[in-house]
């Protein structure tokens, strides 16, 4: 006797954590877009917008730019590494159709299907950030060339060394997730097909003692 089937998660409590999850990355990139800004406009016109970037508009403002910033930022990280992620698929799927089964099997159980979103929540997150790091180092490093201050070079150095070493921990991170997520989904579908019973198949003839 099979159990019954456990009850699917709320539907609002997926949809909070799809825009938390693109909020955390429209995050990193409304903060390289404001850098590149104080690159472009300088010290003087920054220290005259200073007052008007701290009002409660502004933020407002900021918080609907982050999560549209973060949308299309995941897009472009997910267009960028779509070639290298259907190459690390295909050795656990030998095709995009055996891929979708094995999802289709997955939604089965909805327990494991819990770990596996989540699990798939880090690598976006890991995967957008990956595309952050480097907008942010390169505009953190435009916007201190337009101020003078002492042992400039050396901090440039340090800021763009911490932001190529930090992008690739991202890009890491991201690639262990994705074939993690692979290597466990073809384990748990293959587990669970072998554990589901199979009906009794009519029998023909005389059947033994």
């Amino acid at each position: 006797m099979t159990s019954p089937r456990q009850p699917e998660p709320p539907a609002l409590a997926a949809a909070t954590a799809m825009f938390v999850e693109v909020l955390v990355v429209g995050i990193g990139t409304l903060t390289a877009t404001v850098l590149l800004l104080i690159a472009l406009i300088g010290p003087a016109t920054t220290a005259k917008l200073a007052p008007v970037a701290g009002s409660s508009a502004a933020a407002g403002a900021a918080l609907a730019a982050a999560y549209a910033l973060g949308i299309l930022t995941d897009r472009a990280a997910d267009a960028a590494l779509t070639p290298h992620r259907r190459r690390l698929r295909t050795r656990f799927f030998p095709s995009n159709t055996a891929y979708a089964q094995a999802r289709l099997r997955l939604a089965d159980f909805p327990v494991l299907a819990a770990r596996a979103d989540y699990a798939r929540s880090r690598m976006r997150i890991c995967r957008g950030w990956t595309l952050n790091t480097l907008a942010l180092t390169l505009a953190g490093d435009l916007a201190m060339l337009r101020y003078s201050f002492a042992h400039r070079p050396l901090i440039l150095t340090a800021l763009t060394a911490f932001g190529m070493a930090t992008a690739f921990g991202f890009y890491r991170a991201w690639r262990a997730l994705t074939v993690t997520g692979y290597r466990k989904l073809v384990e748990q579908t293959i587990t669970s097909t072998a554990n589901t019973p199979v009906p009794a198949q009519p029998q023909h003839g005389p059947v033994s003692p």
